[in-house]
């Protein structure tokens, strides 16, 4: 077979279900028009052919979903952002998310900075890269974690065609403004800042951003369009506050507390840990573009993420993967599974990379499985991830050949 090949068949294959996390071998995978059709046991009519794969008894499970990505994060310095060409920016972020690809992530979800257009450019197969789940620019306040001027600038650009990360937003109306305007392009789900952050210059990271009444306005209107809010939050009082007002998702959660557990379950509500990327900015955070200031800001959310991550797991909250890597740290994608190894399970790991990630962008069914409807996202392995997840840090190593939407995008195999 041979990169951009469709196919119809992967014959002999052991198939990992993320419904039951069972291994099922001896199986046959139809694939149609990118879906798959059918699965069932493999017979003497599977034979060779042109659009047939022989699995040869390896393991075949869905292609990986990172829930928390920046796509447009060529660096670590996301003021910088803001100020370069939009058409250098998607560039760089053509090239990152066809990296991510070949680790094995075929649908990522963008929790600031990645629009329609770059969607549209995968769909379109103008380069290849990841299903891409948007939400445009996140919604911050002034002196917000998504407002990157420092002390001395004034001056911020809200325009569509600037390629920030934010937009900054102040008051009920500007907030429902700002909200429909990225509802408008077809955001998947609104981002909000609900507390300080690292990346940002000005801000506490245990500070609380936005009033309640503007907080409510952006839930009230992505409800409105069958969407949802995810927030930016790290202490228990900001994520507590958050989910009380409608915030169906947080992202890092580093700083949560037993009443955070039981809020999530109360509202049915999804969390999103990002422990990789803590430890990347400790350790090249200065080498790749983060301020001195967002520098200081690391430790006191370093340790605190994988107790976080323990008390979720042990508290039954719905938690999804993700990395939130920046700049050239993106290469380290899939140490995640080896950092969540620490303290949860192989299946309680795939499960966040597959079907919780899935039923948070609302593709239950169609992403996370491999079943008949569902997209033919397909990872090859040669390595069993329900015995160790962690074989997926090194995808180069234990992943043979990536699958998306029936087609070959990748052959590992081929290249050692």
């Amino acid at each position: 077979m041979r990169i951009q090949d469709r196919l119809e068949k992967i014959n002999n294959a052991t198939v990992l279900d993320t419904t039951d996390f069972a291994l099922h071998p001896h199986r046959t995978i139809v694939i149609r028009q990118g879906t798959i059709a059918e699965i069932r046991a493999t017979d003497d009519s599977d034979r060779p052919g042109p659009a047939v794969l022989d699995a040869d008894g390896r393991i075949a499970m869905p292609g990986l979903i990172d829930a928390h990505v920046h796509v447009t994060a060529a660096t670590a310095g996301l003021g910088d952002i803001a100020h370069a060409s939009p058409n250098y920016i998607a560039a760089q972020s053509s090239r990152i998310m066809q990296q991510m690809l070949a680790r094995g992530f075929t649908t990522v979800r963008d929790v600031a900075g990645a629009d329609y257009g770059l969607a549209q450019a995968v769909e379109e197969g103008l380069f290849r890269g990841p299903r891409l789940i948007f939400g445009g620019k996140a919604l911050s306040q002034t002196g917000g974690h998504g407002d990157m001027r420092g002390p001395g600038q004034s001056q911020v650009d809200n325009h569509r065609c600037c390629p920030a990360i934010g937009v900054v937003c102040d008051g009920e109306t500007a907030v429902r403004t700002a909200a429909r305007d990225q509802l408008r392009t077809g955001a998947h789900h609104l981002k909000i800042m609900l507390s300080g952050g690292v990346a940002s210059p000005t801000d506490r990271v245990d500070s609380i951003q936005f009033s309640d009444a503007e907080i409510r306005a952006a839930v009230e209107e992505a409800e409105a369009c069958n969407r949802y809010v995810t927030g930016h939050a790290y202490t228990a009082r900001a994520v507590n506050r958050g989910l009380r007002l409608g915030v169906r998702c947080i992202e890092h959660g580093n700083l949560i507390d037993d009443e955070s557990v039981e809020l999530f379950k109360e509202y049915g509500a999804f969390l999103v840990p990002t422990l990789v990327t803590y430890v990347h900015l400790k350790r090249d955070g200065a080498a790749t573009g983060l301020p001195v200031e967002s520098q200081r800001k690391v430790d006191h959310v370093l340790a605190a993420g994988l107790e976080a991550l323990d008390r979720a797991t042990r508290g039954g909250v719905k938690i999804a993967f993700g990395t939130d890597l920046l700049g050239a740290m993106h290469e380290y994608q899939s140490e995640e599974f080896e950092i969540r190894a620490q303290v949860q399970s192989s299946e309680e790991v795939l499960r966040s990379a597959s079907l919780t990630a899935a039923e948070l962008i609302g593709a239950e069914g169609k992403l996370g499985v491999l079943a008949p409807g569902a997209h033919a996202d397909i990872l090859l392995l040669n390595a069993d991830p329900l015995a160790d997840v962690t074989v997926l840090a090194h995808p180069e190593q234990s992943i043979d050949q990536i699958i998306k939407a029936g087609v070959l995008e990748v052959d590992h195999a081929a290249s050692r």
